[in-house]
């Protein structure tokens, strides 16, 4: 069993769907945002925090922070994919992960079994990671960088 699958159920209240809910778009840029928020939900800004917090620990929500295009300052994003030997499957994605570039990591039933995405400072930090996971591994990393971009706005009702 993975341990997602070894979580208890958490039941989710009215307010956590109404705080869920408001997390997906709109977030206040302000000095106070969750003062702000608390304020627009009629909560205190301490139960907000401490909601938000309860729901990212109980992995209902596992990321809450900002979604940066990274081109428009200069950085990059890459797709990348490798074809790692089930028996070394555990290794190599402890040597991937270990990279500071790696945004994130996925297992998939595929020849490519290893899939995730590298995020750099300056475009040409792709290659050099690529470079590093290889040396690393001695596997080779396919690398599949946007070729377009499209905006979906995509928000789940709680």
């Amino acid at each position: 069993m993975s341990p997602v699958e070894h979580q208890q159920a958490v039941v989710l209240d009215p307010t956590d769907r109404r705080l869920i809910n408001a997390l997906q778009g709109d977030f206040p840029l302000t000095r106070a945002p969750f003062a702000d928020l608390a304020n627009a939900l009629g909560l205190d800004e301490s139960e907000i925090i401490e909601r938000l917090q309860r729901l990212l620990d109980t992995r209902v929500l596992t990321r809450f922070g900002p979604m940066f295009q990274i081109e428009r300052v200069g950085g990059a994003f890459c797709l990348a994919a490798m074809e790692v030997p089930e028996e070394r499957f555990d290794e190599v994605a402890g040597a991937v992960n270990a990279l500071a570039e790696v945004a994130h990591n996925y297992r998939r039933e595929h020849a490519l079994n290893m899939w995730f995405v590298l995020a750099t400072e300056h475009p040409d930090g792709i290659a050099a990671a690529a470079g590093a996971i290889e040396q690393a591994t001695g596997l080779a990393v396919l690398l599949f960088p946007k070729e377009c971009e499209y905006f979906v706005e995509m928000k789940l009702e709680a």
